[in-house]
């Protein structure tokens, strides 16, 4: 039985931290339901750590229905929220058509939309016909070129302006809202004045939860990782080293042995050699 947000938001009405990881296929939704991690984000990150773009902007909503159904097919306890791309909810008429085909096509249990006071009509929409809303301030991917990539709400302006928006998300009904390169102080700030969970990432322990990226937290993209990011392994590393072993095996015909290779049965090849005529 999946995770819901109600599960969710108990999490944080307890006290129990939240984590969350972004997955982008049938085989890592397995791990991640395996692992017990109860909320899965499809993220539109797929655009630069799946895809090769050096942005989320090019990820269309085709892309993102098409990995959030592989995701959902994967799993069967977490809760899947998927990112709504660039300019898809532009208008609260927008934003439904998007979210009913990722929840009827794809069969996630939720939509995150980036930023605040000028979505809040698509998000009431959204809540009003009973689909759950997840929210994203602070530094938002789709709009790099405007805000750039730098952290959010150092000054009293623009915390001001973040504490507002995470409230408007929370009365228009958001489920929760995810803290993206925010000061610390100020994302404890905001969880501590919202009854809804936040889920950080690079905004401090302060939140209700935190969400990182496949890619970064198993080192399986680039040779750095976010500062905000931490590696819990080296995958990438494993993956080539073991490729190359594949590789020298191959080349020494070490690979394949007799234990991987298919037989005939007894004399049948004899026979069919025998058979065959010139």
């Amino acid at each position: 039985m999946r995770i819901t947000i109600r599960d969710i938001q108990k999490m944080t009405a307890d006290k129990v931290a939240i984590p969350m990881i972004t997955a982008y296929d049938y085989t890592s939704a397995q791990i991640v339901d395996r692992a017990g991690i109860p909320m899965i984000l499809v993220g539109d990150s797929m655009g630069m750590v799946v895809h090769g773009h050096s942005s989320t902007l090019p990820v269309t909503l085709d892309d993102i229905v098409r990995h959030a159904a592989a995701v959902v097919r994967g799993s069967t306890k977490a809760l899947i929220v998927a990112d709504l791309p660039f300019l898809t909810y532009a208008t609260p008429e927008q934003a439904v058509g998007a979210a009913q085909r990722l929840m009827q096509q794809a069969g996630v249990q939720a939509v995150k939309l980036e930023g605040g006071a000028p979505i809040i009509p698509a998000v009431r929409r959204l809540t009003e016909l009973g689909v759950p809303v997840m929210g994203h301030l602070g530094y938002t991917p789709q709009s790099e070129n405007q805000i750039g990539i730098r952290v959010q709400g150092k000054q009293a302006d623009d915390a001001r302006q973040l504490i507002e928006d995470a409230l408007a998300l929370q009365a228009a009904g958001a489920f929760a809202v995810v803290l993206e390169l925010v000061p610390a102080e100020l994302a404890a700030a905001i969880t501590d004045r919202l009854e809804i969970p936040t889920i950080g990432i690079g905004a401090g322990v302060g939140c209700a939860g935190q969400v990182q990226v496949w890619h970064d937290l198993l080192g399986l993209y680039g040779d750095k990782s976010p500062r905000h990011a931490r590696r819990y392994a080296e995958i990438g590393s494993a993956i080539e080293a073991a490729l190359k072993e594949y590789a020298g095996d191959v080349a020494s015909h070490a690979f394949p042995t007799a234990a991987n290779s298919a037989k005939m049965e007894p004399d049948a090849l004899a026979q069919a050699l025998a058979d065959v005529k010139g």
